[in-house]
């Protein structure tokens, strides 16, 4: 099983990576979510494809923030039709139908995932999202992205429109452990890796929120005890203010 080890010492390497490089940036991520949280403002996460995993990682988590709000887009994700969603993803003008019904405004926070950062719809979204005075985060592999073209009419990728940048560390494609007998990769890192990013960003925000003297919102295990009497007091205040909640 030297494939196995190969690909979780891959992942040992990238998260070393994002310690020694990324730091900074997750600082800075954890930063605006305080920011956000203690002036009242919504956090918004959006990604297509898998990328929308990562939305849904952050919200409604034991352990996670209570005022996340995941843009769940259902024909940008994979349960209904896996192949029609990477055609929709490519397709400008959608993000704006999306951005309206968020009610997205002025001194937000959007998290946008994509690992290419190529495609129309992340693209269009975070030039939207900056337009309206959001500050735009985007979760991305600068490797993948700078290697090939855009596909927005602008010839912009989505990093060239975020305030901050958080890179995965993945190689070209995201597939990491190469297989010769069937000359292709397999077993991508950007989930597991952003997802750490994120978790990361979260704790950051939790810190910087106690040290300003503000109790932060965050929802327990459901399966311990006392758990569920948590939890519900927040799906009771937010219940009409968090759509997926």
């Amino acid at each position: 099983m030297k494939k196995t080890l190969e690909y979780l010492e891959n992942m040992k390497k990238i998260l070393d990576d994002i310690i020694n490089e990324q730091l900074t940036e997750i600082e800075k991520c954890s930063l605006a979510f305080a920011d956000a949280l203690e002036r009242g403002s919504n956090i918004f996460l959006f990604g297509t494809g898998h990328s929308h995993i990562l939305a849904e990682e952050l919200f409604y988590r034991a352990g996670g923030l209570v005022k996340i709000q995941p843009v769940l887009e259902t024909a940008l994700m994979l349960h209904e039709s896996a192949s029609k969603s990477t055609e929709i993803e490519r397709l400008e003008g959608y993000a704006e139908i999306i951005f309206e019904s968020y009610s997205m405004k002025k001194d937000d926070v959007i998290v946008i995932i994509s690992n290419s950062g190529r495609n129309g719809v992340c693209v269009d979204m975070a030039s939207l999202a900056k337009e309206k005075g959001l500050t735009v985060i985007a979760l991305t592999n600068l490797r993948h992205s700078k290697s090939g073209a855009s596909r927005h009419k602008s010839g912009k990728k989505l990093y060239e429109f975020a305030d901050i940048v958080l890179d995965n560390m993945g190689c070209i494609g995201d597939a990491s452990i190469y297989f010769e007998e069937i000359n292709r990769n397999a077993a991508p890192t950007s989930t597991s890796a952003g997802a750490a990013i994120l978790n990361a960003a979260v704790c950051g925000c939790i810190e910087k929120m106690l040290s300003d003297g503000i109790t932060p919102e965050v929802f327990s295990s459901s399966n311990i005890d006392g758990g569920d009497e948590i939890n519900e007091q927040f799906i009771r205040k937010y219940k009409n203010t968090i759509k997926s909640l």
